[in-house]
């Protein structure tokens, strides 16, 4: 079979109306489960890890979700993608992101995300045109983010409907399509009323607010950035916003509160292989009753050319 590059398949995704689902992995016993569920769904999907899960959380390093993502790869149905990498953090420290991005492309990830959306829109321009010369120069899609996606920050945050009826940190499409046209990313990230599930101590086992998506502000958004979109937080919003926003736009979906407490109640119960078995699960269902993406492996290897 002819292997298509992640960037090719994101593209082929967006250009036929469903979505690649990419999910992360906080604990590095969670990889395996949602590899073969993917597999067994005949889906395709992103494994992924984000900055915060190793400080965080226990995936420990970026080299360690590699070593694990090696022992189960098949490139017929994953790949290994970088999650947020800040350049100002939740905690709103300063990050060496462009090294963390470098020791990732090192180490073989196959795409790379920065998220420069705590800085003013130049900054943001400027950062994310750093990292995706990067990336390009080893061949590799870059993700960015724009507007603000609300939930890993410290400290409260507001109530949900203020945020969704006030339009709080929502992508502009007039700065989209500068930001895109400026930084040369390849997807983007936007804030349309999806949230993160909460990383403190205190707030992550919590049941999530069942966020919902303005699919008006959406459109307006993929006629302006014309990039395949990403749409974070993607756990706990209903079903209908989710395939309504696959229709308007929105190509890759990250799932990780719903499959992370899965496997933290699993373990709670009935040890590592109680938590695999119900990442398992979850996994797919989500592919096969929630994003209706079974079989989409097959459908990449047939139709894109």
């Amino acid at each position: 079979m002819n292997m298509k590059s992640t960037k090719e398949i994101i593209d082929f995704a967006w250009k036929n109306n469903f979505v690649i689902p990419a999910f992360n992995i906080p604990y590095l016993p969670m990889l395996k489960p949602v590899v073969e569920a993917i597999r067994d769904e005949d889906s395709f999907g992103l494994i992924q890890v984000a900055r915060l899960e190793w400080e965080k959380f226990e995936s420990r390093s970026l080299k360690a979700v590699r070593d694990e993502y090696l022992l189960w790869e098949d490139k017929r149905h994953v790949r290994l993608h970088l999650d947020h990498v800040p350049v100002i953090d939740e905690d709103y420290v300063q990050v060496d992101y462009q090294g963390i991005i470098k020791e990732a492309v090192a180490l073989g990830y196959c795409s790379l995300m920065v998220d420069g959306s705590r800085l003013p829109l130049n900054e943001n321009i400027t950062a994310t045109e750093a990292v995706c010369d990067i990336a390009h120069k080893a061949g590799l899609p870059c993700e960015a983010e724009l507007g603000a996606v609300l939930g890993h920050e410290s400290g409260p945050m507001p109530p949900y409907e203020e945020i969704f009826k006030s339009g709080k940190g929502f992508t502009k499409p007039e700065e989209a399509e500068l930001f895109v046209l400026k930084s040369g990313c390849d997807w983007l990230s936007v804030a349309i009323g999806n949230i993160h599930g909460a990383i403190s101590e205190a707030t992550r086992g919590q049941v999530k607010p069942q966020a919902r998506l303005d699919i008006v502000h959406l459109a307006k958004l993929k006629q302006a950035a014309n990039v395949p979109l990403v749409l974070h937080g993607g756990s706990g919003i209903k079903k209908e916003c989710i395939i309504d926003a696959i229709k308007n736009g929105i190509a890759k979906i990250n799932i990780g509160t719903e499959i992370r407490q899965s496997y933290e109640k699993g373990l709670k119960e009935q040890g590592e292989e109680g938590g695999r078995a119900l990442v398992y699960n979850k996994t797919r269902a989500l592919i096969s009753d929630f994003l209706e993406i079974s079989g989409t492996a097959s459908l990449i290897s047939r139709r894109l050319p």
